[in-house]
């Protein structure tokens, strides 16, 4: 609620504080004593444009502060924590005014953008008057309204929980299309590239292994063809073994003959004879050690050959090969892992919007259950408002096509004042005094759902009198059973219904002691007999009787009762 109102040298008004208590506050007073002045000050502290103008003559800058006394769990207090501003006791909203036209803003002296303040001041205080357009033309604050009033702030919310998350999931579910999109070329090199590196099962350390088995068996292949030949010659056709160990035989027989003569010689030839067998075995062994497939050479420069190009072909070492291998085959399965969960994050969706689809179609079944509710309370506040032949109706369009977070309904509030006549928009068909009784009645099916916790009604009942003027006064004040009502009247049947009367006046006095005069506003809260004068005054006009004194006193009698 709003506890306090300070105000300093805006338009007529010098300095000015009131403190204001919950019910049902009146604020009375002459045309032109200053009642739109005070309302003016307050717009400004809820972030109204500010305007140089509204600075008090003389005066350099104006200012204007209101003191708030919000539950603990309102919502404004989310709003300050959101930004960082502390909000735990009472809320202050400060609004500095330069003549110049430049403007400061605070929440609980935290200097703020004007937006902000707005955005705080709407959640505390409602301004309606009889041109007064906020909350009846706009179709999202008739669905909040409708809302609040059908208690489907839980619903709301279920349906806004499953609209997120399927919002999520789609975006989710497009960005890996597009990923997958992109990366199908990608994926058919990748396949083609395993499949190549799987058939060539490359080995760590296989090209160095392979290169020295190749220059092996090429330095055998050369050497071989030698030995070969070496073989053949001590032990071919030719060979020199078989002479050599008959001489020496035929010399060993002849030694005899001439002891001495040949003994010397015939042992060269022994050792020579040796020496050849032994050559001959050697070469033998050799040229077995030399034995090799050729086809062996081949495969083995086959296999180097291979690596060799595939090296070339990726960029890569032939000794990164394997591990090229392993990294393609994981992209591979990355890239199958990501199909499998493009698909299950298909079905993850269509879940989610069949959720969503049931959430807002129960939404929208139980709005129109509140609609009919909405519509009856309304129309049974119509009669006692002089509005007894008009209607109230919500006309609520359900599109499936067009689902939001709030679920698929667009709601609008329309009226008929004359029978035969068609339903439309507020705004369009209701009169200035038609469209604050309809207000009003609004408010009073509403009750303090969907509402702030401050009501200013701004001359709601001007045009109409009597028993009108009673009605609005009775629900002004049932309303104020609820949340804090503060109401500029002109009717006393209004004025008699309220806890607290705050009387303005205008007067003239000297400037600085002395001339020009100025003229200032003064609000002063009157109660017993000054109350029971002013209400007079109402009934009556500028000269009060002693009968309308005695009116005065029945009207709040009756009031209190």
């Amino acid at each position: 609620m709003l506890a306090q109102l300070s105000i300093r040298d805006i338009v007529l008004i010098e300095r000015l504080e009131i403190d204001f208590r919950s019910g049902l506050s009146v604020l009375t007073g002459e045309t032109g004593a200053g009642k739109s002045i005070l309302l003016d000050a307050l717009a400004l502290a809820l972030g109204a444009r500010g305007d140089g103008g509204l600075v008090r003559a003389g005066a350099e800058q104006g200012q204007v502060t209101a003191l708030f006394a919000p539950g603990p769990g309102h919502p404004v207090r989310a709003i300050l924590a959101e930004n960082a501003i502390a909000g735990e006791g009472d809320i202050l909203l400060r609004r500095v005014q330069g003549a110049d036209g430049r403007t400061r803003a605070f929440v609980n002296d935290a200097p703020v953008s004007v937006g902000l303040m707005r955005r705080v001041g709407q959640a505390l205080v409602e301004i309606h008057g009889q041109h007064d357009e906020r909350a009846l033309v706009d179709p999202q604050v008739h669905r909040a309204l409708l809302d609040a009033f059908g208690g489907l702030e839980a619903d709301v919310a279920i349906t806004a929980a499953t609209w997120s998350a399927w919002r999520a999931a789609r975006r989710q579910l497009d960005e890996l299309r597009q990923k997958a999109a992109r990366g199908e070329r990608e994926a058919d090199y990748l396949r083609a590239a395993v499949e190549e590196l799987t058939r060539l099962a490359p080995l760590p350390g296989e090209e160095e292994a392979l290169a020295e088995r190749r220059a092996r068996l090429m330095k055998v292949e050369k050497i071989a063809a030698d030995i070969a030949e070496a073989v053949e010659v001590l032990g071919g056709a030719a060979s020199p073994v078989p002479s050599l160990s008959s001489l020496i035989r035929r010399l060993e027989r002849k030694a005899a003959e001439a002891p001495g003569i040949i003994d010397e010689a015939i042992g060269h030839l022994d050792q020579g004879l040796n020496g050849l067998m032994e050559a001959q075995q050697a070469l033998e062994r050799a040229l077995a050690e030399t034995e090799f497939d050729p086809r062996e050479l081949e495969q083995a420069e086959e296999r180097l050959f291979a690596l060799r190009a595939a090296s070339r072909k990726f960029a890569v070492p032939v000794d990164d090969l394997a591990d090229l291998a392993v990294r393609m085959a994981d992209e591979l399965a990355a890239f199958d892992a990501g199909e499998e969960r493009l698909a299950a994050l298909e079905r993850q969706v269509g879940g989610l919007e069949a959720e969503y689809r049931r959430n807002a179609g129960e939404l929208s079944r139980r709005r129109a259950r509140a609609a009919e509710t909405l519509e009856a309370a309304v129309g049974g506040e119509l009669p006692a408002l002089k509005l007894e032949h008009a209607r109230f109706f919500v006309g609520i369009e359900a599109d499936p096509e067009q689902a939001g977070p709030q679920g698929i309904d667009a709601v609008e509030f329309r009226v008929r004042t004359n029978p035969g006549t068609p339903a439309g928009p507020l705004m369009k068909i209701a009169s200035g005094g038609e469209l604050a009784r309809f207000l009003l009645a609004l408010k009073v099916a509403l009750a303090d759902r969907g509402s702030a916790p401050t009501l200013v009604f701004d001359e709601i009942d001007a045009g109409v009198g009597g028993a009108v003027a009673d009605a609005i006064g009775q629900r002004l004040a049932r309303l104020a059973e609820r949340v804090q009502v503060l109401s500029v009247t002109h009717a006393p049947q209004v004025a008699a219904r309220a806890g607290d009367h705050f009387l303005i006046t205008k007067s003239a006095r000297a400037a600085n002691g002395g001339t020009p005069e100025q003229v200032v506003t003064a609000v002063e809260r009157v109660a017993g007999e000054a109350r029971r004068e002013e209400i007079a005054r109402m009934l009556a006009g500028a000269t009060v009787t002693e009968e309308a004194r005695a009116a005065a006193a029945r009207l709040i009698s009756q009031s209190a009762a």
